[in-house]
């Protein structure tokens, strides 16, 4: 007999999934032909899996003026990339490449971001972002002054900082259970359509 949630939902595990998360995947199915691990791993934790792309769309699914959605993925590369998870460099690279229609711009910020290609707002971005995923305890309000200089709003920071904190999140869940990427995105975003 298989445990049941809060909700009174069976688990994934047991192959019942319940009908807003089944609905949710099968969208995800539709758009990109494919089921990304990360979605299929949190099924089996209805509540967790709610949350977590509810959190999720709160921060990556936004483009403001300074903060793009292609901005807002290459936090997440620089991020994942300081915190070594395989899974989210490989999986947000791809749509990195796609958002920033650059073949190469992932591969060299999570290998190398100091010698990657960067503006001076990314750059910005991505040495604050790095900061606060490596050292956090190192970090405090005026290290943002760097980023209102290149013209990120407080919102913004505020987007910056949930995007590193919330990969730092994802990045252990990936690591703690081997998330592995789909083979599908080692191929997208490397040539033109």
């Amino acid at each position: 007999m298989a445990d049941d949630d809060v909700n009174g939902a069976t688990s994934a595990a047991e192959g019942e999934i319940p009908a807003d998360i089944a609905e949710r995947i099968e969208a995800v199915r539709e758009k990109s032909g494919f089921v990304p691990n990360v979605f299929t791993g949190l099924a089996e934790r209805p509540e967790l899996f709610r949350a977590f792309f509810h959190f999720h769309d709160l921060v990556m699914d936004r483009d403001t003026q300074a903060l793009s959605k292609a901005d807002r993925e290459l936090i997440v590369v620089a991020t994942s990339a300081a915190n070594s998870c395989t899974y989210c460099v490989v999986a947000h690279g791809a749509i990195l490449r796609i958002r920033d229609k650059d073949p190469e711009i992932a591969d060299l910020v999570s290998v190398d971001p100091a010698k990657a290609p960067l503006d001076d707002r990314r750059r910005a971005i991505v040495d604050y972002s790095l900061r606060l995923a490596r050292t956090p305890e190192d970090v405090g309000p005026d290290d943002a002054e760097a980023l209102r200089t290149v013209g990120l709003t407080d919102d913004d920071i505020w987007d910056v900082v949930s995007i590193v904190g919330f990969f730092g999140l994802s990045n252990r869940l990936a690591h703690a259970f081997d998330m592995r990427p789909n083979p599908e995105f080692f191929l997208m975003g490397r040539t033109p359509r």
